[in-house]
């Protein structure tokens, strides 16, 4: 079995970082601190934006069943109204 050599650390030890290294590290951890509040706001904004988009979408719906009542059909040419029936049917 072969002999284990000790390795003395020679070293010394320190209680505080150099004021660069801390400047360095704050700079980081700000860095990323800004962009997750970033995230954070911006996955607030989606969420809205998400939930207006489901409104939206049921406005269109209602919009649908009411076509659907008044003229039989909610297949209409959004740029100027005509009804798209089918070619057989008037």
């Amino acid at each position: 079995m072969a002999k284990k050599e000790k390795v003395i650390d020679l070293k010394q030890k320190v209680d505080k970082i150099s004021d660069q290294h801390l400047s360095d590290l704050q700079k980081v951890v700000n860095t990323i601190n800004g962009l997750q509040f970033n995230i954070g706001k911006i996955e607030t904004q989606k969420h809205q934006l998400l939930h207006n988009l489901d409104s939206a979408q049921q406005a269109v719906k209602k919009m649908q069943d009411m076509l659907v009542k008044e003229y039989g059909t909610y297949d209409v040419n959004i740029d100027d109204g005509t009804i798209n029936w089918p070619k057989d049917e008037k």
